[in-house]
């Protein structure tokens, strides 16, 4: 089901320091990391068409909701992100989404500059649903 997420912890030189996390709001699960660019293998940042790079960075996030028999399952979602610096400084972060087949999840790149650490706030909507905001920190090293 989550096919770039499996593809993206696989191929992290950090696996642990990137491990995907998650927060729910009622029956919705909303899965996210970022991450710098130069983890990927150049086969995956050519497939998904990201720059490879060490001031580059990639946030990932998807959406999963209960479905009538309480299984989790992906849903589309409006997703909006903007990410402030150490220096607060502030962008936003253009998300893409991405259906691979049941498979639905979001795409955003942003630049940074190792070390900082950068805090996103994400609000997300998904259709019957009330509007949700999270709020998370990732530390990028050198």
């Amino acid at each position: 089901m989550k096919r770039l997420f499996a593809i993206l912890f696989m191929c992290s030189a950090a696996v642990v320091a990137h491990a995907e996390i998650s927060q729910k709001f009622g029956p919705l699960e909303v899965h996210y990391n970022a991450l710098t660019t130069d983890e990927l293998l150049p086969e995956v940042a050519r497939a998904y068409k990201i720059e490879r790079s060490k001031t580059r960075g990639l946030v990932t996030m998807s959406v999963l909701k209960k479905n009538a028999v309480g299984a989790p399952t992906p849903v589309p979602a409006r997703i909006t992100v903007h990410v402030t610096n150490l220096s607060q400084q502030l962008a936003n972060i253009a998300m893409r989404e991405v259906k691979e087949g049941a498979a639905v999840y979001y795409l955003g790149e942003f630049r940074v500059v190792p070390p900082d650490t950068l805090k996103f706030t994400a609000t997300v909507e998904v259709e019957g649903e009330p509007k949700r905001e999270m709020v998370f920190d990732q530390k990028f090293y050198k």
